[in-house]
């Protein structure tokens, strides 16, 4: 695919020397003229060091792959948890309602029963009351039972 773009080795001409330079050798001592901006340089890649590239490229392309995958995953849960936040809060309000109405159906019913107890009072009191008038109708029909002799 890219074969055409490369040479088997990077080689730059010197002016003024017959041999080329390796610029992939970073021991080998260049001319401080050798990249003078009058002559264009021809820059080349090994095939090791493409396939270097390549596989370095692929690698990244499969990392972003991954990450986005990654990412698409991780808006997935995010909009599953926030959709059970949701449920979640509407239950809570749901909830809140429903104790609310129970406590006041708890006070009704704590109010009721002071009422109930009150009554109870009474009930007792009359039925004492109801006793001693009836004791007292027991003594007087004696005391009349006594005239009547």
């Amino acid at each position: 695919m890219f074969e055409s773009l490369w040479e088997p080795e990077a080689t730059v001409r010197a002016p003024n020397r017959e041999e080329p330079l390796n610029v992939l050798d970073p021991n080998h001592e260049a001319p401080l003229n050798a990249h003078a901006p009058e002559e264009p340089a021809a820059l080349a890649v090994s095939a090791d060091d493409f396939a270097a590239i390549e596989n370095r490229i692929y690698r990244a392309v499969e990392l972003v792959k991954q990450v986005r995958q990654a990412g698409a995953t991780a808006e997935g849960r995010m909009a599953e948890w926030e959709a059970r936040a949701v449920r979640a809060e509407a239950q809570v309000q749901a909830q809140s309602l429903m104790v609310e109405q129970l406590e006041r159906e708890l006070q009704a019913l704590r109010k009721d029963r002071g009422q109930v107890e009150q009554l109870e009072l009474e009930l007792q009191a009359l039925r004492k009351e109801r006793e001693q008038v009836r004791q007292r109708m027991e003594r007087l029909l004696k005391q009349l039972d006594a005239l009547e002799l």
